[in-house]
């Protein structure tokens, strides 16, 4: 896949698990799961990058006698999941198009 295309998609993905609650890397990464392979090194270097567009914000948080970094969505990361759902109908159109004649019997 396009790495461009992929890293798109996989940070609305990231924004999708913390959109109802917060939640913190380990975490993160088990709900992807059933979904989406994502290794640790991938996921922290996306986080880092919604931290720096506003997309997420980071609270660190003392659990177990550890700091725990909890990632909380912003409205603006709200706006960038509302928006991947309006393109998704174009994408699925363009993946239709593409495989069209893989359906020609």
């Amino acid at each position: 896949m396009d790495a461009q295309l992929k890293r798109g998609l996989l940070e609305v993905c990231v924004l999708a698990v913390i959109r109802n609650k917060p939640s913190y890397g380990y975490r993160i990464i088990k709900d992807m799961e059933p979904y989406v392979q994502i290794s640790e090194s991938t996921l922290y270097t996306i986080l880092k990058r919604l931290e720096e567009g506003n997309l997420l914000t980071v609270k660190t948080v003392e659990h177990n006698s550890r700091l725990r970094k909890y990632y909380h969505i912003t409205n603006e990361g709200l706006n960038r999941i509302e928006e991947f759902k309006g393109y998704w109908p174009d994408m699925v159109a363009m993946y239709q198009f593409i495989t069209k004649e893989d359906n020609i019997q």
